[in-house]
């Protein structure tokens, strides 16, 4: 069919026969427009796809973000190359607990990031023994997730200031933590460990302790 034959939706001029050669103001394409119009709206529709997946990554990347363990420090509850998913968001409007497991950016060299377990909260005194049994605030901790109490470390006492934690990993003989390079800054921390999801197999959320620090005041 030629070019400017098909004119659906223009109205026939009453001065012309229908088989009257159309002037040049007749020459439109209606086809070509309707492709125009539809290669813009998939244009347009596919810049929203994109602006929209962008606007739900960053959101999901704000809120999550998945670590993979390196070391033996946090044994048995985390071990090597376990994968874990870390909730950025659960101290957005709250502070950490004690018995969280906390990934944070190494307070000697912020390009790391270390992964303990909250023992201390900010006005804490936190006592280490020479045997690795941990007092809070004069209560004796008694922690059925910890690997062994070795302590590599000298016995210390220490009084946390304000937006200072205490953290120790579960594998006590093989851990550097707050007995090593002192408190946890909460400016450090980048979110809680709530679930292990690689290996499948091996997949789980991490228990709560939180029992553990009931009898502690506050």
């Amino acid at each position: 069919m030629a070019r400017g034959t098909v004119i659906t939706g223009k109205t026939p001029d009453p001065g012309k026969g229908y088989g009257a050669d159309p002037s040049p103001d007749d020459d439109y394409d209606y086809q070509d427009e309707q492709g125009e119009q539809w290669g813009g709206r998939l244009l347009v529709e596919a810049l929203e796809v994109a602006i929209l997946t962008l606007l739900i990554f960053l959101c999901v990347r704000l809120a999550a973000q998945n670590y993979i363990v390196d070391g033996p420090s946090m044994r048995p509850t985390l071990y090597t190359n376990e994968y874990i998913l870390v909730d950025k968001s659960a101290y957005f409007f709250s502070s950490p607990q004690r018995g969280d497991v906390v990934v944070f950016h190494y307070p000697l060299d912020p390009t790391k990031d270390y992964v303990k377990r909250v023992i201390g909260l900010p006005g804490d005194t936190v006592t280490v023994a020479a045997n690795g049994v941990v007092t809070v605030d004069g209560v004796t901790l008694s922690e059925p997730y910890v690997n062994n109490l070795d302590n590599p470390y000298p016995p210390e006492t220490l009084t946390l200031k304000s937006g200072d934690y205490f953290v120790l990993g579960d594998n006590r003989g093989d851990s550097s933590d707050s007995r090593y390079w002192g408190p946890l800054p909460r400016k450090d921390i980048v979110g809680r460990a709530d679930f292990v999801y690689w290996p499948i197999p091996n997949a789980h959320f991490l228990k709560d302790w939180s029992g553990v620090f009931r009898n502690i005041h506050r």
